[in-house]
């Protein structure tokens, strides 16, 4: 007796159930045979996958295999290298032609697009090989103050009503996600005007206590320097600003800040300290006395993170935090910043740490190896000292 479709014997009814359950189990083996040789369809797959693995960042491009960032380790995917005609393809599930056209003039572009169960940052730039794509996955839920296990200090610098709050650090550091943390915490807890300029907006926030409005640049206005200008006009109580590029966008926040207005900015520096010192760079030596007497009225802290892998495999925070206290005043009119740093080994009473000691507290709980945290900190021979016993 001839052998029957399906592995079905003779005395089995060939139902068109079965049949169809069978070519349909066929045809998803040869869709996940056809994944694993050619690599995924679409963008939205490779996105996918790495929002369900929790990783941070996809990386495609012309003439290379796709990759994730995992905790900070970059991970190969073993699929096949990208031509020119898919990454098109991928291009156009999030731009619009415009968008596409701005970037093969520009050579570069920053947006993002939302996939509905995950928002993404996209940087696009030319390379050597060709055109390639970053895309930082942004959480819809935006973590608590708790969440972060943030210095619980910050909870009450936001409360005040004016003055300019910093938070700082390395690209990929969670600038962005501790910002997003402390405005979700004034937008629940307190009835304020909110309002943010940004490029391109990240997290996506919902008005409850407070009312908040975004705005993202190339959108909504045309020139970040002009939205800023405009902003001390619309009666806001808390201006956030995405980064703080250049010394324009410096004064004017300085300004707001200093005209009754809550500020929070970002800039790309590793240290409270330093952070200090980058402002008060951006002028010219016969401005200096004029910005310090600024810097010190208006800033009330600054937060400069890094991350560090811990024990268990994941990733958490650790913060230098500067707050502008009386004597911290004295010392930016004075121009010495070297003594701030001394104060804050000393002010924990006010809040105040050095990473340093945020890290030698990681590894002393156990969370984080005594390598890792050598290889992370800015003044390693002093965080040995203190950590003497258990290199």
């Amino acid at each position: 007796m001839a052998e029957l479709p399906f592995g079905l014997s003779s005395g089995a009814s060939l139902l068109p159930t079965a049949v169809d359950d069978e070519a349909a189990s066929a045809a998803a083996v040869h869709r996940q045979a056809a994944a694993e040789r050619d690599g995924p369809q679409t963008l939205e797959s490779i996105v996918r996958v790495a929002h369900e693995r929790n990783y941070s960042d996809v990386h495609v491009g012309v003439g290379e295999e796709p990759r994730f960032r995992d905790r900070g380790d970059m991970t190969r995917t073993g699929w096949p290298v990208t031509d020119s005609i898919r990454f098109r393809d991928w291009m156009r599930e999030m731009l619009t032609p415009a968008e596409i056209d701005t970037f093969l003039r520009e050579k570069e572009y920053d947006g993002s697009f939302d996939f509905g169960y995950v928002r993404v940052r996209i940087n696009l730039l030319e390379t050597l090989r060709g055109p390639a794509m970053v895309l930082r996955l942004i959480p819809q839920k935006i973590a608590t103050l708790e969440d972060l296990a943030l210095p619980k200090v910050l909870a009450e610098l936001v409360q005040r009503p004016k003055g300019m709050l910093l938070v700082t650090g390395p690209t990929g550091s969670g600038k962005s996600t501790t910002l997003a943390a402390l405005i979700d915490y004034i937008n629940r807890t307190m009835k304020r005007h909110i309002l943010t300029i940004e490029d391109p907006i990240e997290f996506v926030h919902q008005s409850q206590q407070s009312l908040i409005r975004q705005r993202e640049v190339n959108h909504h206005t045309k020139l970040f320097a002009n939205a800023l200008r405009a902003a001390l006009r619309e009666d806001p109580d808390v201006i956030l600003i995405g980064e703080i590029r250049d010394q324009e966008t410096l004064t004017t926040a300085i300004e707001a800040s200093q005209t009754g207005h809550l500020v929070f900015g970002t800039l790309h520096t590793n240290s409270a300290v330093r952070t200090v010192e980058r402002v008060l760079g951006m002028y010219r030596p016969e401005e200096q006395e004029q910005i310090r007497r600024a810097v010190s009225e208006s800033l009330l802290a600054v937060v400069s993170q890094g991350l560090i892998r811990t024990t268990d495999g994941k990733r958490c925070g650790y913060h230098d935090l500067f707050i502008n206290t009386d004597a911290c005043r004295d010392y930016i009119l004075q121009a010495q910043l070297d003594e701030i740093e001394q104060i804050m080994e000393r002010s924990s009473f006010d809040g105040m740490q050095t990473s340093n000691n945020a890290l030698a507290n990681l590894v002393e709980a156990g969370r984080v190896s005594v390598e890792d945290a050598m290889a992370q900190s800015l003044r390693p021979s002093e965080l040995a000292q203190r950590l003497r016993g258990r290199i």
